[in-house]
């Protein structure tokens, strides 16, 4: 009986560490997924602009 007290209690202890730790992750990785996403959108619009030959200037 003792130990079924304690499995319960470890048991909870361990599944409200997880859900922090749950939680911290997914609020860290939300920001990189939007700055991994606006990287590929930016590579994305130089790879479908035309280059403009460079043509140097003497002024």
């Amino acid at each position: 009986m003792y130990s079924d007290h304690v499995h319960h209690l470890l048991h909870r202890l361990r599944a409200e560490q997880l859900r922090r730790e749950a939680a911290h992750r997914h609020r860290r990785a939300q920001p990189l997924r939007t700055r991994l996403g606006w990287r590929l959108v930016e590579v994305g619009l130089r790879l479908a602009t035309p280059r403009v030959p460079h043509v140097p200037r003497f002024d």
